[in-house]
């Protein structure tokens, strides 16, 4: 992932513990480009942290109360009217005021201007620093200060490219929400001066909601249905690793490569709601997994989550428990001759 530019200022709370204050890097350390390899890996340490942890998405707000400054900076430093260090200390400076009540969030924070493929991304993201031990030269052991990559508790991420391309309804700003830090999490989305719109969990739990639907519609037999499951969770295992949306026109063509359109037409008329383009959740996908059988006439195919809920199994006495039995089916096994 070339790193076209990248900075990193410090904040810190006040002695009295009142505020945050910032200390933006030295104008000789400013503004790393691509030639600063361990600045590169960092970014590429923090980006893939940031990939794995639970996130929110929306878009930037154009008017009323949560549109704020930053998309205009942005514009202004893409227009080459504002330059990457201008920007990275505005943003840094907006941080400050925002969470000057998130005395915990003081660290390092690393800014980051990217490009992966034809994708470009700005990535900001607060480390901590831990104390560590490491060997010198004499190869006697010495306190060694050390980044923490590995776990991030305030970090967002703006899709460049899909923002500038004016999508509709495009979700192209990501932030962390994990449910410990929501107070991190308001703070992040008024810096951002952005709306909220995609349910990670929820729209990934409809997904694989319509994925079972459509795998017992068409009636797969077992092995089939493996392979069209691993093929979803692949795909949306790659794009988490990416940082990137599941798309449905994409996912539909892997899913059936025979009918392409086939699971992307059965969605989209069975109206389950589902936008476009859909970030995965990771706790949502590592749940899901299908249970399928068949033998002697009987055929049964449930998703895992179910199991320990409306089905149970009862390996004593090898008894398969459905304790909500699905509504077509009930009719047909109360229907009267």
């Amino acid at each position: 992932m070339p790193l076209l530019q990248s900075i990193v200022h410090r904040l810190d709370p006040t002695l009295d513990g009142e505020r945050l204050t910032l200390t933006a890097a030295p104008p000789s350390e400013q503004a790393h480009t691509s030639d600063d390899s361990v600045m590169a890996s960092l970014v590429g340490a923090l980006n893939d942290t940031y990939n794995t942890k639970p996130k929110g998405w929306g878009r930037f707000a154009e008017e009323g109360d949560l549109a704020g400054p930053l998309a205009m900076w942005l514009r202004d430093y893409l227009a080459g009217d504002k330059s990457f260090d201008e920007l990275s200390v505005a943003l840094a400076e907006r941080l400050a005021k925002q969470l000057q009540e998130q005395l915990s969030v003081s660290g390092y924070l690393v800014i980051s201007h990217q490009r992966q493929g034809d994708t470009e991304t700005l990535l900001f993201a607060l480390v901590h620093q831990r104390e560590g031990i490491g060997i010198n030269d004499d190869h006697h052991a010495v306190p060694a200060a050390q980044l923490n990559t590995s776990q991030l508790t305030l970090a967002a991420r703006i899709n460049l490219t899909q923002w500038q391309s004016d999508a509709p309804n495009a979700q192209y700003v990501s932030f962390l929400k994990d449910r410990g830090g929501k107070k991190l999490a308001e703070g992040l989305v008024a810096l951002l001066g952005m709306e909220e719109g995609v349910d990670a969990p929820a729209e990934t739990r409809t997904l694989l909601k319509a994925f079972s639907d459509y795998v017992e519609k068409e009636d797969y037999d077992d092995e089939v249905s493996r392979e069209k499951t691993d093929t979803l969770v692949d795909y949306a295992n790659e794009q988490l690793r990416r940082g990137e949306p599941m798309t449905l026109e994409e996912l539909s063509g892997l899913v059936d490569e025979q009918q392409p359109k086939a699971f992307y037409d059965h969605i989209r008329n069975a109206d389950y709601g589902l936008s476009p383009e859909i970030p995965p959740d990771k706790r949502t996908l590592s749940q899901f997994r299908r249970f399928t059988g068949r033998a002697g006439g009987v055929s049964i195919s449930f998703d895992s989550h179910l199991l320990g809920s409306s089905i149970e199994y009862d390996a004593a006495q090898d008894r398969l428990i459905i304790k909500q039995v699905p509504k077509q089916l009930k009719e047909q096994l109360t229907k009267k001759d």
